[in-house]
Order: C-alpha cells, then sequence, then structure tokens
C-alpha cells in the first residue's frame, strides 16, 4: 500500500535540477504557469469555520502500523494520537480520513490537501506524515508544510540467533536472507548496491508487517526499513540496529503536516499544537506507548 510514498519520496526529494545557493533553497526554481481549465484555487475550510464547525478533518495513510490502521473500527496509531492532540489544542473534535498512498508525494498532496481526488472525496485540513524538505516544498506552492514531529530513519532489524556478535552491515546481504518491503527505499537500495551482488538474498514482501513476520518466523536472517515499523513488528529474539549505509543518500528525513496554502493561520495553530506537544513530551510519550523509539525532528 504505501510503496508508492516511500519509494517515490526519496527519489522526489533528492532529484537536482540545478545549482540551489545553500542560502535559499529555492533560488534556482521559477513558477510554473497557472494551469488553465482546472478546479477553483480556494477549497477547504479556515480557522475560524473549522472552530464554528467545531471539528476539523486529517488525511492518514490507511493499513499503515504503528502510524495510523482501524482496529474494531476505531482509529489507532501515532499519527492519529498527534491529530488528536492537534484537534484538542485547537478546541475541535477530530475526524479522520484513511487514505491510500498516490502514485508520488505530489498526487498525495493533490488529493488530500489542495484540490482533492479526481473522482469523488474532498479534501482534508491537514495532512499527516508529510516528508520535509525545504527544495520540495520550493515545488509545491499550494501547501505549507510546517509541524515537523518526527524524524524518521532506515534500520536494520536481525535474528540475535543468527548473528550473536552483532548486527549486519549491507554487505552481509550477498550470502545472508533479508526481508524489505516491495519497491520501498530499502529494496531500491539493496538490489542496487555495489552492482546488484546483494540481490540474491533479498526477499520482498508486500508489506513491511509481512517482512517482520517473516523474520520473526525465521524465514530471513533479517528485515530492512524504516525504524518505527521494525520496532512495532520486532518479536522475541529479533534486535535493532542502524549501521553506516554506504551510498545511501538520505537514510533520515523529517516528518511533519501540510495543508493548504490559503490557511496559513490554521497552518500556524497545528505547528503551536506540535511544538507545545514536542516541549513537553507528550509527542515522546505517544511513540513510548507503543514501544517505539522516538527521534526528535528538525525544526
Amino acid at each position: 500500500m504505501m510503496t508508492a510514498f516511500r519509494a517515490t519520496l526519496l527519489a522526489t526529494m533528492l532529484a537536482s535540477t540545478g545549482p540551489v545557493w545553500a542560502s535559499d533553497p529555492c533560488a534556482d526554481y521559477v513558477p510554473q504557469a497557472k494551469p488553465q481549465n482546472a478546479s477553483r484555487d480556494i477549497v477547504g475550510q479556515d480557522i475560524d469555520q473549522i472552530i464554528e464547525r467545531g471539528f476539523m478533518t486529517f488525511a492518514v495513510y490507511e493499513d499503515y502500523p504503528p502510524y495510523s490502521w482501524e482496529e474494531a473500527g476505531q482509529p489507532r496509531g501515532v499519527d492519529i494520537d498527534i491529530a488528536r492532540i492537534v484537534a484538542e489544542d485547537i478546541g475541535v473534535e477530530p475526524r479522520f480520513k484513511f487514505v491510500a498512498a498516490g502514485e508520488n508525494l505530489d498526487a498525495d498532496l493533490r488529493n488530500n490537501i489542495w484540490q482533492g481526488p479526481v473522482i469523488g472525496g474532498a479534501v482534508s485540513n491537514v495532512m499527516l506524515r508529510v516528508p520535509y524538505d525545504s527544495a520540495f516544498n520550493c515545488r509545491v506552492e499550494q501547501v505549507v508544510f510546517t509541524g515537523q514531529y518526527m524524524t524518521e530513519s532506515v534500520a536494520i532489524a536481525y535474528s540475535e540467533a543468527e548473528y550473536p556478535d552483532g548486527g549486519p552491515v549491507p554487505a552481509y546481504f550477498r550470502f545472508d536472507t533479508v526481508a524489505v518491503e516491495n519497491d520501498s527505499i530499502a529494496d531500491f537500495y539493496l538490489t542496487s548496491f555495489a552492482g546488484g551482488q546483494l540481490a540474491q538474498g533479498v526477499r520482498r514482501y508486500p508489506t513491511m508487517q509481512a517482512a517482520m513476520a517473516a523474520l520473526n518466523a525465521g524465514e530471513v536472517m533479517a528485515a530492512m526499513g524504516p525504524l518505527a515499523q521494525l520496532e512495532f513488528g520486532a518479536g522475541e529474539g529479533v534486535a535493532i540496529h542502524q549501521p553506516p549505509l554506504p551510498g545511501f543518500a538520505k537514510s533520515k528525513w523529517t516528518l511533519g503536516t501540510g495543508s493548504h496554502f490559503a490557511y496559513r493561520g490554521l497552518s500556524y495553530m497545528v505547528d503551536d499544537a506540535i511544538f507545545a506537544a514536542l516541549s513537553d513530551g507528550r509527542i515522546a510519550a505517544i511513540f513510548e506507548s507503543y514501544g517505539l523509539t522516538h527521534q526528535p525532528p528538525e525544526r
């Protein structure tokens, strides 16, 4: 489900369009002409409308534990709990829209924040788990990127019985087996590493949960993917570490929120709520409640 999002995340953020000044990541960006025959510019609701109606809507990815999923009809996950903090701070009820990942991050933001899906549905007031990158932000003028609440990073989970002397590094997978989510960043990295020498050890699964289940069952020796997903899926006898990853251009990235550019007042209130929750430890406590490590964001 999330392969399109993760597989295009770094490619989108790392794409180079020319020289960029260190002091101004938008220096070389030339805005495109406004598209004709497009939908209206102003969609969604401003903060006054949200407060008046008493609720705000959050777009979260579906079937994506430990971040967002439904259990017995109830929303659960790190992103769900963070959204509840934001709504409580603003003084309204949170409502959740579980969405599937589009073909890339641009499509997710277009469908859920600033334009709406092609067939049916409506935009949400806020989208969570949006990667923050200053160069990418320059290209997507319709979205305001605030509320950074965590850093995500790539790690390796491994069977302690298979590696009693310590965790494996990527070179081990020339001979050892490693589970990855199909078409994910970890998949692309391992299969292209050292001219494809590790490809024979890679075992692909439809989701990271399935990959971790295979590791727990002893079907593979290790698994590679986002740290939080590895921690959430790790069973008895499974350890996790973050070794150096040669050739990995960006193994860590900041995650935050996105909202429509026309409603900056809302985006600032979301950012204030998240900053307060970071400062007083509420967000760290959310991660701890799911057995996860909270890596503070760069803000």
